[in-house]
């Protein structure tokens, strides 16, 4: 079987290519809310944990998303204690539901336009807050990064539209 960077088979030089790609996705994915995080509620606001997760699903696969969503919460967690242990299980449905929506749309789509993230965006926050509120049960909660978190969800859209498009031209 061969990889595809948006299909969901692997040959061993594909799986070597998502790991390494998740690599510096998680990097990204451990920078940037640490750079977030030097602002007042700059997590809440700025979701600067999923950015990289959308990049690494929608431009390098399954396998590279999955890897990303999981290890970088995880990572920042174990690291700075940041996302809290409380909030770490609704962090991962998310980071894991943006994954699979971003790889899935991206092998149909196979470019990134604006529409088709914000697909992929309403897609991993509507699932992330059924599930956080089935979590915590506080539907406040679960509408956090909606209300909070807008600009975080239009980096994510724009940012996010813009890095794909740089790294899809090479």
């Amino acid at each position: 079987m061969q990889f595809s960077s948006t299909g969901f088979s692997f040959s061993r030089a594909g799986a070597q290519r998502a790991c390494l790609a998740a690599l510096g996705c998680i990097v990204g994915n451990i920078l940037l809310p640490q750079l977030c995080h030097q602002l007042p509620q700059g997590g809440l606001v700025w979701l600067p944990i999923y950015f990289f997760t959308l990049v690494a699903a929608y431009r390098f696969g399954l396998m590279a998303g999955l890897l990303t969503a999981i290890a970088s919460p995880v990572a920042n967690h174990l690291l700075f204690g940041m996302p809290g242990e409380s909030a770490l299980a609704a962090i991962l449905l998310k980071s894991v539901s943006l994954a699979l929506i971003a790889a899935f749309v991206a092998s149909k789509t196979k470019k990134a336009v604006l529409l088709a993230l914000a697909l992929v965006i309403a897609g991993y926050q509507g699932v992330g807050m059924v599930g956080e509120w089935l979590l915590t049960g506080s539907f406040a909660a679960a509408l956090q990064d909606v209300r909070i978190g807008f600009p975080g969800l239009l980096l994510q859209l724009f940012g996010g539209w813009l890095a794909l498009n740089l790294w899809l031209r090479r």
